[in-house]
Parts: C-alpha cells; sequence; structure tokens
C-alpha cells in the first residue's frame, strides 16, 4: 500500500512540472511575439510567483512571469504577464522611452 501511494505521489507531482514546463513555454511565446509587434528587443524571461487560486478564489494554475525589455538597445524595463492556465490574462509594459 506504501509503494502505491508512493507511486500515486510521484506520479502527481511529474504531471505538475509537466504543466508548469508547458505554461512557461507558452508565455516565452506570448511575450516574444507581443515585444516583436511592439518593436522591442526581449531580453530576459524567468517565472515569478505562482498559486494554484486566483484573486476570485477559483482554483486554476496562476504564474507571473516577469521579463525584462528594451526600446532602443541601451536601456532596460521590466514587465510581466499574468498566465492563467495556458491562456495570457494581463500582459503590462512600463512606460517606456521609444527611439526616434
Amino acid at each position: 500500500m506504501d509503494n502505491l501511494l508512493g507511486i500515486l505521489a510521484l506520479a502527481c507531482f511529474g504531471y505538475l512540472f509537466w504543466q508548469q514546463r508547458r505554461q512557461t513555454e507558452f508565455a516565452q511565446r506570448f511575450v516574444e511575439q507581443r515585444c516583436e509587434n511592439l518593436g522591442l528587443q526581449l531580453l530576459s524571461i524567468a517565472r515569478g510567483s505562482h498559486k494554484l487560486r486566483d484573486r476570485e478564489g477559483r482554483w486554476n494554475w496562476h504564474t507571473v512571469y516577469l521579463f525584462e525589455f528594451s526600446a532602443s538597445g541601451h536601456d532596460s524595463y521590466q514587465g510581466y504577464v499574468v498566465m492563467k492556465g495556458f491562456r495570457a490574462m494581463h500582459f503590462h509594459v512600463p512606460p517606456h522611452h521609444m527611439p526616434e
């Protein structure tokens, strides 16, 4: 019985890890496309905080991804995207100077 519980726990951990990796790949593609559409250079992306519940108390994989971008190649700004499941729910780019 103990072996069965251990295998089940390991399977659940593997599934959650796999889902987190998939969500990270979706977020990275979304941020790359959005930065390209805005004419920004993406410098880096990192996973921030994540939760299993959103503010309304609904169950869903909720993760904030932080990214750095540059508008001119000489500056750096930080934005974020909020992912719920595999969908981008909020994309924030702070005010920045655009080169002429």
